[in-house]
């Protein structure tokens, strides 16, 4: 019988009886019965008990596995992962960042540091995650996955967890990583928090602390996944220190293969890759950017002049990119990227916290007209000053030392 009523549960109120459309229940020695024959499983009866007495059968199957899954002891589960993410063949900088830090929570487990690394002709990417810290590295080298295929690295992965029972695994919080992160939690049924910029580990329970800003920055939440394993997060770039190189170092390599029932089920047919003048922001040395004091978009040029003759990057607030003066891929703060450069120059943009959190450099250079913008709290130097007429000073005199 589809409908359960627990008859411990219940005490013979009625509701059910009153709230069923289809006059499928019925009040035997005050107690609520079903009549299978009428009952079409509309559900109605499930939210009016008010000793919850009523229940589907899928549903008791479902919480019966649910809690037998979190009386399995979360010891089971061993070592820390990290997903070596890879465009062309090279390991992206995050990843390195991720062994640093999860070196520091395998260390507190006392397990071991794993990479799991997909793609096409990995020789060199496992020398360099071996040389960075990992101590076993699972290696899936298929000319399929040299590029990102969001079907077959699922299937990869779900299946090497699900063999293995990993007890973290982290991902950078890029592109390929917040697309591929929650498919593999979904497959397998655990918990993700996503954009962490602090993780640690519980020293009595073990459980992986995950920290992230919520409501907007203004407070940190730390979140856990007591129940479920692997606990799943995906950290934001440029947070933590990249692990250092040791030259010569070498890790355990388990080769596997893509699971023979995993399809593509779309093809990249091409990649179109920004223009060499379009550096990108996460990974320049310098940051110039503009924020709601520039006026209008058509002053961000001075800003790309300055830009281009500093080698550097150019940046924008998020109040910039939501009156679109500048595209979103260039936005600094909690809802745009973490950028760690040598030198951050702030042109215009008052400072909130939002941005902030964003700025992960050596030194800040602020350029505001408000000598109370929060912005200057954080500066390394600071120019109270119009930018319309500081940027083009800074930009004449950096052409007249180079002439």
């Amino acid at each position: 019988m589809p409908i359960i009523i627990d008859i411990n549960k219940c005490t013979g109120c009625g509701a059910c009886v009153y709230t069923c459309p289809f006059a499928a229940l019925e009040l035997l020695s005050e107690k609520a019965k079903v009549k299978e024959e009428s009952c079409n499983l509309c559900r109605a009866c499930l939210d009016c008990c008010p000793e919850e007495a009523i229940s589907l059968m899928e549903q008791a199957a479902e919480m019966e596995a649910a809690a037998g899954e979190r009386d399995k002891p979360t010891a089971e589960a061993a070592d820390v992962w990290v997903f070596a993410e890879q465009r062309d063949g090279k390991v992206v900088d995050v990843v390195y960042e991720l062994l640093g830090e999860g070196r520091k929570l395998a260390t507190k487990l006392g397990q071991k540091l794993v990479a799991v690394l997909l793609g096409s002709n990995t020789a060199e990417a496992v020398t360099n995650l071996g040389e960075r810290g990992a101590d076993r590295i699972h290696v899936f080298d298929d000319p399929r996955l040299s590029r990102f295929a969001d079907d077959l690295y699922t299937a990869a992965i779900v299946e090497l967890i699900q063999n293995e029972r990993p007890a973290v695994i982290l991902f950078g919080a890029t592109a390929i990583g917040r697309a591929l992160a929650p498919r593999i939690a979904a497959r397998i049924k655990t918990g993700l928090t996503a954009d962490c910029t602090g993780l640690d580990i519980d020293p009595e329970t073990r459980n992986l602390l995950q920290t992230r800003p919520a409501f907007g920055g203004n407070i940190m939440a730390t979140i856990i996944c007591p129940n479920h394993r692997p606990q799943m997060a995906t950290v934001r770039p440029n947070i933590f220190k990249k692990a250092p190189a040791e030259a010569g170092r070498k890790a355990e390599v388990i080769s596997h293969e893509v699971p023979k029932g995993a399809n593509l089920l779309s093809e990249i047919l091409e990649v179109v890759r920004a223009t060499e003048e379009m550096v990108n922001i996460a990974e320049a040395d310098v940051v110039v950017s503009g924020g709601r004091g520039l006026g209008g978009p058509q002053h961000f040029a001075m800003l790309e002049e300055l830009a281009r003759l500093l080698g550097g990057a150019v940046g924008a607030s998020r109040a910039a990119v939501d009156a679109g003066w500048y595209p979103y891929a260039h936005q600094v703060g909690q809802t745009g990227k973490t950028v760690a450069p040598k030198v951050y120059i702030a042109c215009g943009i008052s400072g909130a916290v939002q941005h902030q959190v964003g700025i992960q450099a050596e030194q800040v250079v602020a350029i505001n007209k408000d000598p109370d913008a929060p912005i200057f709290d954080i500066a390394t130097y600071g120019i109270v000053g119009d930018v319309h007429e500081v940027i083009p000073a800074l930009i004449a005199e950096i052409k007249k030392r180079r002439s």
